[in-house]
């Protein structure tokens, strides 16, 4: 019913977050555009036709927005971990049937919203801050027209593997099931929260972003 769609990576700045991703894939991110009223911008690196990577951060050219920002942008402790530098905030899930998977979910699934970037179109469903596992469980995503990944240069890196850890593993897992996201995330106990992507790049390394 839904699948990874992409990969979200938070930072204080567009620029430390392209740094980041230069420094730890070898690869130049595509500049993204500004997400009108939601208080964020972003750049893309695709990851081949059906995933990509966004780099977000809080957009200083626009005041702040009336919901708060994606990923948790603005919550103290994702400030303070963005401090020490660029990390992973969350996975965002793709799907075609969104109004009936939210009608399913109830207030589990989250507010649905409109949302534009330019000439790209699509409604996301953002669980509640409390339901969201720490941002293990995903934003679902439904594309209006066409997706931004297919738009985006591919940098022949690939998303091998995305890995979750949280104390409360069954619960992260049964949320996932919920969404027809068995299979899509590797979920594992872990003391703390923590979300783990394994690229390969274009030079064949395995390469890891993760959260802090």
């Amino acid at each position: 019913m839904a699948e990874i769609d992409h990969i979200v990576l938070g930072a204080r700045t567009l620029a430390e977050g392209a740094a980041h991703v230069e420094r730890v894939l070898g690869l130049k991110c595509q500049p993204g555009g500004v997400h009108e009223g939601a208080g964020t911008h972003n750049m893309l690196l695709g990851l081949g036709p059906d995933c990509y990577l966004e780099v977000i951060a809080p957009d200083p050219g626009q005041p702040q927005p009336a919901h708060p920002r994606m990923f948790d942008l603005d919550d103290p402790s994702v400030k303070l971990m963005l401090e020490a530098g660029p990390a992973l905030v969350g996975w965002v899930a793709r799907t075609s049937a969104m109004d009936a998977l939210v009608a399913r979910l109830g207030p589990r699934g989250g507010e649905l919203r409109e949302m534009r970037r330019g000439d790209l179109h699509w409604r996301m469903a953002i669980p509640p801050q409390r339901q969201d596992m720490d941002n293990l469980v995903p934003a679902l995503i439904e594309w209006r027209g066409e997706r931004a990944g297919r738009r985006l240069k591919d940098s022949h890196a690939r998303l091998v593997a995305l890995e979750a850890e949280h104390p409360e593993a069954g619960q992260v897992l049964a949320a996932l099931a919920d969404r027809g996201l068995e299979g899509a995330v590797k979920v594992r106990r872990g003391a703390h929260p923590r979300l783990v992507a394994r690229i390969r790049g274009a030079d064949g390394a395995e390469h890891v972003l993760a959260s802090a």
